[in-house]
Parts: structure tokens; sequence; C-alpha cells
């Protein structure tokens, strides 16, 4: 049942349309004029409004205005005795739902009344369904925005159609911009290992699961994800894309590799305590800008390490430019570092690019920095606290976008002491300081660096070499190592150039490393891993002597006799 307002001054026309309605089953109310009308609406409310136009005072056109200023719904059907087009127009124009000519017959007001009606239902109905579809999506949006995975919807030509804020913060995108754009059309510098699976998925029309993926966000961080999609499909079945589902498990991708003992990093090569404490370092400080100051005897690896830090870096994709200050004068370090201007100085034909300029944007490594005269620290502090310089012969400076990396394999701080080395210049390189250890102690690290060289040289010389004799081993072992990792590389590829068979024996090594017969190793020489690595290595393998041997890399009747020697039990 329905509620009707009648408003014409005409009290005969008003008593006739309530008859008719009231008998049609609604509620009727009238009102005379504009005011009385007013004051109806005040009091109720109404499904349909019928008004005559001409009215007592105001008319029905501005009764009209007012109805739609108050944000009432009820559909207004307009009424007047001399119908025309101007008029017709101006109602509907107003916001009338349709306009009857007097006389008006009963089935003309029935129809119209239906017709309004039904019309104020469908919109009734429509608003419900608004705000069910509103709350549904403000619950599917509270979902999105609570759970920690990334999801992604995609259409069926891979545009975004939803992203929620893991996604944003999982894959470095925005989901402003990214919605209504290809997947992977958008610039986050993201490697984009998730658009194959997706592609399968639309391929396929097939879900995926538990895909391991191992990408890079904003160009930089590494991180590790499991991608689960599956496809979208509607009531009717109609395919209309797939969604997209992304844990991050990079933390925990990162405690499993702490867990687990590493055989390297880039190319260096060791799993023993001091090289994993190095791998750590390394790790912290190639996400950094840091300058960093590697420290360690000749042919422990310091150029490797400079490597590992530009390439697992931000800068990894600029170049990496190398320098030995102690193979160059002052006067030409000062121009390899800076450039220099034409007629600068004699033989500067012409202007030349220094190694600052080239590193633009990477790294400079200043190999053996230890070496550089007073005037060079000046200049290079210079760079370090003001990232300008200027070319030699050159007035103005120029901005360097450089990450120092420095190698020595002196003691700066004993420089310092004596006044060879500007102390603020140490303190401005040794930001951090990567210090390798010796190969002596680090002797666990000998049999793997050994299989790595062999490796190498199996290549490089294309002969079949695949194994070591214990004997060859145990020498390798026993030797001083005063040449560190470069002299076990030496010593190796001599053994390869050497052997004409499948296995390395003790002959094949260099004379020096040949052990004297009947003899222990030399005294002022370590020849065995020291009581600590050892004892370490025993711990780790629960005093399984067999277990300790292979981590060491050694046989078990060198274990035995070493720790009879050292008086382990």
């Amino acid at each position: 049942m329905s509620r009707i307002l009648i408003i014409d001054d005409e009290e005969t026309l008003r008593l006739t349309f309530c008859g008719i309605l009231e008998a049609a089953g609604h509620r009727v109310a009238t009102a005379e004029d504009y005011e009385a009308a007013l004051a109806a609406l005040d009091a109720k409310e109404f499904d349909l409004i019928l008004a005559d136009i001409v009215l007592l005072g105001a008319s029905g056109l501005d009764l009209l205005q007012e109805i739609k200023s108050r944000g009432l719904t009820a559909p207004v059907v307009m009424i007047t005795g001399h119908p025309s087009l101007e008029t017709a127009s101006q109602a509907m124009r107003l916001g009338a739902f349709d306009y009857l000519a007097k006389p008006v017959r009963r089935e003309a007001l029935l129809k119209v009344v239906g017709q309004a009606l039904r019309h104020q239902a469908l919109l009734e109905e429509k608003a419900r369904l608004q705000v069910q579809s509103q709350n549904y999506y403000s619950h599917l949006e509270a979902i999105f925005r609570s759970v920690t995975e990334g999801i992604v919807a995609v259409d069926g030509e891979l545009r975004v159609t939803q992203a929620n804020q893991a996604a944003v913060a999982i894959c470095g995108l925005s989901a402003k911009d990214a919605i209504g754009r290809l997947w992977g059309e958008q610039e986050t510098g993201c490697s984009k290992a998730c658009r194959q699976v997706l592609s399968l998925v639309l391929n396929g029309r097939v879900a995926v699961k538990r895909q391991h993926l191992t990408c890079r966000s904003g160009g930089e961080r590494q991180q590790f994800v499991i991608a689960n999609a599956a496809p979208l499909q509607d009531q009717e079945g109609r395919h209309l894309g797939a969604v997209l589902v992304l844990r991050d498990i990079t933390r925990l991708a990162q405690l499993e590799r702490e867990l687990k003992e590493r055989r390297g990093f880039h190319r260096l090569v060791g799993s023993s305590p001091a090289m994993q404490r190095v791998y750590g370092l390394l790790e912290d400080l190639a996400e950094t800008d840091a300058t960093a100051l590697i420290t360690g005897e000749s042919g422990t690896g310091k150029e490797l390490v400079a490597e590992a830090l530009h390439f697992s870096g931000p800068r990894k994709n600029k170049p990496l430019i190398k320098i030995n200050c102690s193979a160059l004068a002052e006067s030409l370090l000062e121009s390899e570092l800076f450039g220099h201007v034409r007629g600068a100085f004699t033989g500067a034909v012409k202007d030349k690019a220094g190694r600052f300029e080239l590193a633009q944007g990477g790294s400079l490594m200043l190999d053996e920095v230890g070496d550089i005269s007073p005037a060079i620290q000046l200049k290079l502090l210079r760079v370090l606290q003001e990232k300008e310089f200027e070319r030699v012969g050159e007035s103005h400076s120029r901005r360097a976008d450089v990450r120092i990396i420095a190698c020595t394999n002196q003691d700066l701080k004993a420089k310092v002491a004596c006044g060879e080395f500007r102390e603020d210049l140490y303190y401005r390189l040794k930001v951090v300081e990567v210090s390798l250890p010796p190969l002596r102690q680090r002797r666990g690290d000998i049999p793997l660096l050994a299989e790595h060289f062999l490796a190498k040289f199996r290549q490089q010389y294309g002969k079949n070499i695949q194994s070591m004799t214990p004997a060859y081993l145990d020498t390798l072992m026993n030797h001083a190592w005063p040449g560190n990792v470069r002299e076990l590389e030496h010593a190796l590829e001599h053994s390869f150039v050497l052997c004409r068979g499948g296995e390395l024996e003790p002959g094949h090594l260099p004379p020096e490393l040949h052990p004297r017969s009947g003899a222990e190793p030399l005294a002022a020489a370590p020849v065995r891993p020291a009581d600590e690595e050892l004892r370490m290595a025993l711990e780790d393998c629960r005093w399984n002597k067999a277990k300790a041997a292979r981590k060491l890399g050694i046989s078990r009747q060198t274990l035995y006799r070493r720790l009879k020697r050292q008086g382990l039990n």
C-alpha cells in the first residue's frame, strides 16, 4: 500500500482523485495550496506526489523545486488545465516524473500512478543494492588491507584491476598508478619474475601454487617470494582474468641462509668461520654507499671483496673503476684520479677525464691507498668531505657521485702514528673496515679453494684432471702460505701444467712446497690449524672425528696426529 499526496486548489478534483486511488488500494492525503502541501510533507513521507501547476500563492513548479531541494525521492507528477510544450518542458527539466493534462481520465491517472510507483520501487531497490554493494566492497577492502600477503588482480589482457597495500610494499608499485595498466608496465625497477606465473594462469586457466621466486624491488633489494595464482571467473563461468597472491619470505630466506654454512660470496670462496663473518659484513655493507676500507695481506683477495661490494649493491649497473695508487708517481696519480685539461702540463695535449669521472654513479677502488703522497691525501680528503674535485689545470669544481672502496696491505693506523698518513683521511676511509684473514688462519678453506681452482684450470687448460691425492692435499695443508690465496692459485696452476694424468700428486707442486723428507714442517710457519679452529670443528661435529676431518679438509690420520700433538682427547 502506497502513500500518495494530492495537491490541487479544486476540491472536486481532490475528492475525485482520492476516491479513484483509494479504491485502487492506496492511502491518500490532500492539500489545497502550497503552504498546506509543505505542512503535509513535513508531517509524513510519501511514495508519490500529484501537484497542480496552478495553485493559490506559489505555483506547483515552485513546490516541485522545493521538493527537490529537500532531497525528497518521491516522484512528482504535474497536473494542469492549460497544457503547453513550454510548461511541460519546464516541469520535466525541474525533475517531474510525468505530466498530466486536465481533464484527467481514470485510466490515465491509474497508469501514470502505477508507472511512477514502479519506477520509485526500482530506484529504492537500486539504492539498496548500491548500499549492499558498497558494504561488500568495504568489507573486501578491509580484508585486502589487513592481510600481509600482496594481492593483485588482472584482467585477461594482464591489466591490473586491483592491488592491495601489501602488494605495493612487495612489488614497489603505486596502486593508484598501476590500476588499468599492463602488469609489468610500471616503472618500478622490479624484475617482474611473477609475470610468467600470471601468464601461465591466463593461458592455461589453471591455478599455479607455491612458486618460489627471486626478484628485486626498486631494482635494489633482493627479495624472495612465494607466488600463488588462480583464474577469476564470474557466476556463469566466464573467464575474467587472474588473481596473484604474493608472500614475502625474504627475512625467512635470510635466516635460513645465515643458519646454513655458505661456501662463498660472489667470487670469494671459503666456508670457515672467519669468512662467514666477512660475508655477513659484506651483505650489510653492499646495500649502503658507505666508504669501505679493505685490509689484509697481499694475496688475500681484497680486489674480490671490492668487486663483491660493488656488484651486490645498488651501483652494480654503473662502472667499477680500479687504480693502483702505488704504481704511479704523484703527478701521474693526480692526473689519473682527477683528470686534466689541455696544457695543464707538458704532454697534456688534450682534455682527459680522470678515474672519478669514469666511475660517476658507480664505485672507485683505490688499491694500495697507503702509498699515496700527502698532497694527494689532501685532495682525496676534499673529495670525501665535499663530493667535489677539479681536473688538473681547471678552475671550476665537478661533482663526484662515487663510492670509494680503499684497499691496503699496510697498517694505516701505524702510519698515522708516525705522521705518514693523515688521521682525518684515515677515519674518512675507515667508515667500515673489512679485514681479510690470511690463508694460514683459515686452513679449513684450503680444500674448498683447491677444488675451485681445479675446476677453473680444468676449463682453462682443457685437461681432464679430476682430483688430488691425499698426500697432495696434506702438502697443501702443511704449507705456511706466505703468499696467501694468490700463492695457492699459482701452486695449483703449476701442478696443472706438470700433471699428465688425472690426479694431482705432491711431485706436481712447486719446489718450495715440497716437504723435507723425515722432518717436520718449518717451526716458523704454522703447520696445522690453530687450536681454536681444530676445537671448533670438533665441537661443531660433536667430536665425530671423521666429520671433523672432512670439515677441515684433512685425512683422519692427519687429524689424529694433530690431536695427539695438541693434547686434545
